[in-house]
């Protein structure tokens, strides 16, 4: 059978870069490996990331956004009963940080998935530096995520303070405990700077499982309290994306502002940008579409819409 990780984690807490090493680990390996990538919005930014990866051994698919969670589940189980075609060793998936844990279970065990695929590794991206004060929807997705990992993989350790470590652990016990699931054992826990990640540390993420957890969905049904803007070609600079994110998640008149990423063009070259509330990074990448997405919670879509185009959200807004 085929074996399916899932790679969970809540909004910029880097499940697309460790996505990058990890399917080099598995491709260095010999294994041909299929991934599917969705993201909360109409528009996926994360997939040109992972372009370089295709090829002989590696498939990328996406799964578009945007739609009521019903249609989304039947989307993802046609894709999966697609992919179980191509001769998978090994199938990814890397859903929306807002992903609720029981569709990745509940979609394998139904058939004809349930003949074809079986439950891999379930890694859990965690924040190093997370916030202290968070909403409980939040910490719902982040709780609930990890329960069901076999592993929880710290991110961006390198630049945080052992103190801010700690503080995260005690946090995601304690969204653990809001929702009546067990406190994640240090056993499950790995952290350190991914450059320091070794083959070793890799088998063990491959091999990790996954966890049956019970707990009481504290949102169920309010997912939809999430949303994802995007908007194509802004005709804005890198100093005026900058500003203007800025501006998103300073003023509370935006609504709640968690994650703004996309890609914009400068100077001949591509570079994406990727913000939360605490930071903010520019990278180049290879030759892309502009785009950038807002994604949030009681978004206030027009005075978004004004801030980034100018214009009414009827003409601009995807």
């Amino acid at each position: 059978m085929i074996q399916v990780d899932l790679i969970t984690g809540f909004l910029g807490a880097g499940k697309t870069t460790f996505l990058l090493r990890y399917a080099r680990y598995l491709m260095a390996r010999g294994m041909k490996i299929g991934i599917l990538v969705y993201d909360h919005g109409a528009v996926n930014v994360d997939l040109p990331l992972l372009k370089e990866l295709r090829g002989e051994n590696c498939e990328l698919e996406m799964l578009a956004g945007g739609c009521d969670p019903d249609c989304h589940k039947r989307r993802f189980r046609t894709k999966l009963i697609a992919m179980g075609m191509s001769g998978y060793d090994r199938v990814i998936i890397e859903p929306s940080g807002v992903f609720d844990m029981d569709e990745f279970f509940d979609t394998l065990n139904e058939a004809p998935l349930d003949r074809w695929y079986e439950a891999g590794s379930v890694i859990a991206v965690v924040d190093a530096a997370l916030e202290e004060e968070t909403s409980e929807e939040e910490d719902f997705f982040l709780a609930s995520q990890a329960a069901g990992a076999g592993c929880v993989l710290i991110s961006k350790a390198q630049l945080a303070t052992e103190e801010q470590i700690r503080s995260t652990l005690r946090h995601l016990n304690r969204a653990a405990e809001q929702i009546h699931s067990p406190a994640i054992p240090e056993s499950r826990i790995l952290c350190r700077p991914w450059d320091e990640l070794t083959d070793a540390d890799f088998e063990r993420l491959m091999r990790c499982g996954y966890r049956v957890s019970d707990y009481v969905k504290t949102v169920a049904g309010r997912l939809s309290e999430f949303q994802a803007l995007s908007y194509l070609d802004l005709p804005l600079t890198e100093k005026e994306l900058r500003e203007k994110i800025e501006t998103l998640f300073r003023e509370k008149r935006f609504g709640r502002i968690l994650r703004v990423k996309g890609f914009f063009r400068s100077g001949g070259g591509w570079y994406q940008i990727n913000a939360t509330a605490k930071e903010l990074h520019v990278a180049e990448v290879p030759e892309n579409r502009a785009v950038l997405t807002v994604i949030g919670a009681g978004l206030q879509e027009e005075a978004i819409c004004v801030l980034l185009t100018g214009k009414a959200p009827e003409l601009h807004l995807l």
